[in-house]
């Protein structure tokens, strides 16, 4: 593999390290600060609904303009926020964080939200430098580094999280994001990339820059199965919003910050292994079937990592989801690099990001007011307790387990019929048959120019 994709890869990992730091400490410190599950659940909301709806937007940045560019804007609009946000910090009302309804903590969320996400640029642009910089036999192979780089990310950023959190707070976290931030600019502008764009001639037309919805849609209904592998994800995403609004609580009411934090952190070399295992051996020919595999096992082990209050036992499914994570991202993203051609995928990348994260705001938003009063009464003293308490176990965190146990069912469910769908044979056939040049020629409507 090129040594300019190496370079883009060490400065994603920079970049992932800064974002990942600020989006687990804010989670971790307003937990704390506020011991609501009701604003973990709403911060994470926050999030998801910011990326589901910029995706198109962020999507069509880096269609039409160079990636290096992109990303380097994407450091320099994070960077703007980092600094607002460390202003609130320094500027803070007396007790103003501590209150889970007030205006000035979630301004404050807001702003940091927003740095978060300037960094989706990146993970947009990136697997789109996949197709630009590697052969389509290494894709697999490379899509694999890429989440090793993310396990990575992980596993620095929970252990720094967890103890900047209990050390400096906020203030130290924004301190180091603006340093981290700063450096990936700096490194991005000596690293050269030929991406083959071809400028206009003079006197030219070229086609409008704009996020065109439409045609991406176009591009996406061209191919068969396409679809249902997005609204696959997508429900995915629906269920894992409730990672997004509880595991963090559910961790936190079992262990330490600092414990939890440095957990994340061992759990998080099983990115990294997982990684390296996919860049040695790739996909296999099929990489819906290996998709849908790993979706089995992950939503079995979803079943039964909170069965009883056991910080190994969840570390234990935790692990197994961190493992296999991997597969499921670079199984989506080789088959879009092949069967998407070049000048959408950003589009399309965006598109995919924008629906499949749109379900899990829904699930944020609603699983934490659900959680806090509905649930946690149900395990407390309620009939859940009753009927399954003696087993199961009782208390407001039995209550967050038993949220984790129903998903995993739901999952395990919805996976056994994607397998045995029409859709998911239909998008096998087309990958098994299909190139790069069938996607980019002019078999389909997808081969239209952006």
């Amino acid at each position: 593999m090129t040594k300019p994709f190496h370079h883009i890869l060490a400065n994603n990992l920079v970049a992932n390290i800064t974002n990942f730091t600020v989006w687990f400490a804010l989670t971790f410190w307003v937990y704390i600060e506020t011991q609501s599950v009701f604003a973990t659940g709403m911060i994470a909301g926050v999030y998801l609904v910011f990326t589901a709806a910029f995706g198109f937007w962020l999507g069509s940045i880096v269609d039409h303009n160079p990636k290096k560019l992109a990303m380097m804007g994407s450091s320099l609009v994070s960077l703007g926020f980092y600094v607002l946000s460390l202003a609130m910090v320094l500027f803070e009302p007396e007790g103003a964080f501590t209150n889970p309804y007030g205006w000035y903590l979630w301004a404050f969320v807001l702003l940091v939200m927003l740095g978060v996400i300037a960094g989706n640029i990146r993970s947009i642009a990136l697997p789109t430098l996949v197709t630009i910089l590697i052969p389509e036999d290494e894709r697999d192979k490379a899509n694999g580094l890429v989440g090793m780089v993310s396990g990575i990310g992980f596993l620095t950023t929970s252990v720094i999280s967890g103890f900047l959190v209990a050390w400096g707070g906020m203030f130290a976290t924004l301190l180091l994001a603006l340093a981290l931030t700063l450096l990936a600019f700096v490194h991005l502008n000596f690293v050269r990339i030929d991406e083959g764009r071809v400028e206009s001639a003079p006197g030219e037309v070229m086609p409008p820059r704009t996020v065109d919805i439409r045609g991406t849609i176009g591009v996406i209904a061209a191919v068969p199965g396409l679809f249902a592998l997005i609204f696959f994800a997508t429900f995915n995403n629906f269920l894992g919003g409730v990672f997004m609004a509880l595991l963090d609580a559910y961790g936190l009411s079992l262990v330490s910050v600092q414990v939890w934090g440095l957990l994340f952190g061992v759990l998080s070399t099983a990115f990294i292994a997982s990684g390296i295992i996919i860049a040695k051996t790739g996909l296999g020919k099929n990489p819906l079937k290996t998709l849908l595999m790993v979706n089995v096992i992950t939503w079995t082990v979803c079943c039964v990592f909170t069965l009883q209050s056991s910080i190994w036992l969840l570390a234990g499914g935790m692990f197994v989801w961190m493992l296999l994570g991997p597969y499921a991202e670079a199984a989506e993203h080789t088959t879009l690099q092949k069967v998407v051609p070049l000048e959408r995928q950003g589009r399309v990348f965006g598109f995919a990001q924008s629906i499949e994260q749109s379900a899990s705001p829904l699930t944020a938003f609603l699983i934490g007011p659900l959680t806090q009063f509905y649930f946690i009464p149900l395990m407390t003293d309620g009939a859940g307790a009753d009927t399954i308490g003696s087993w199961f176990g009782t208390g407001p965190e039995r209550g967050i387990a038993l949220v984790f146990t129903l998903a995993g069912v739901i999952g395990v469910i919805v996976t056994v019929l994607a397998f045995n769908s029409p859709q998911y044979r239909k998008l096998s056939a087309f990958y098994a048959r299909g190139s790069d040049d069938d996607a980019a020629g002019g078999g389909t409507p997808a081969a239209s120019p952006a």
